[in-house]
């Protein structure tokens, strides 16, 4: 019977800290989409948060980011809610800054494009001037990578349609993103 309490215990324990910093669709670790700023203390009350408060008039303000910290000062997350100013607010965006973070099938800021596609059905791809953004609707993400990666042809302008082919399986993630709109 203790030896079964004590597989249990260790289970759970496991489970909550892998669960810590799991992605899934609609939550980030300890943070879910409904959460909104005025939540943030409590939600993070084990680890530090950085509050840059956007300034300035009307179209040059910038937006609120909340960067969180762990314990240990490593930059886990930034945080950016819809509108700035309102502790009301949801979150609408967070760029995942550690490799801690990482979804179900073990995609983090690590990862390569390959693994992206190997891992997840990817649902579009836009082609911008310096990067292309690749969707993955099922777990609220975006990836930015750079087109320095791809064949020359490919990397000038934003008429061209690239596909997944296009892409070279080795080209890192230059920013891994949720979008929560």
């Amino acid at each position: 019977m203790r030896k079964i309490s004590l597989i249990l215990s260790v289970f759970i324990i496991y489970s909550c800290s892998q669960n810590e910093y799991r992605i899934e669709k609609g939550k980030v670790g300890k943070l879910i989409k409904e959460n909104t700023v005025r939540q943030l203390d409590s939600i993070y009350s084990n680890d530090s948060i950085v509050k840059r408060i956007g300034e300035g008039d009307y179209m040059f303000s910038g937006d609120d980011k909340y960067l969180i910290y762990s314990r240990n000062k490593e930059h886990l997350l930034t945080l950016t809610p819809r509108n700035q100013h309102d502790p009301s607010e949801p979150i609408e965006t967070i760029q995942i800054i550690s490799d801690l973070f990482q979804t179900r099938k073990g995609i983090n800021v690590n990862s390569t494009f390959g693994d992206i596609d190997k891992k997840h059905q990817i649902n579009g791809i836009q082609n911008t001037i310096n990067n292309l953004i690749v969707y993955v609707d099922n777990i609220d993400a975006y990836f930015i990578i750079d087109k320095k990666n791809l064949p020359l042809e490919l990397r000038l302008g934003t008429e061209n349609k690239i596909e997944k082919i296009n892409i070279p399986t080795d080209s890192k993630i230059k920013r891994f993103m949720i979008g929560w709109n």
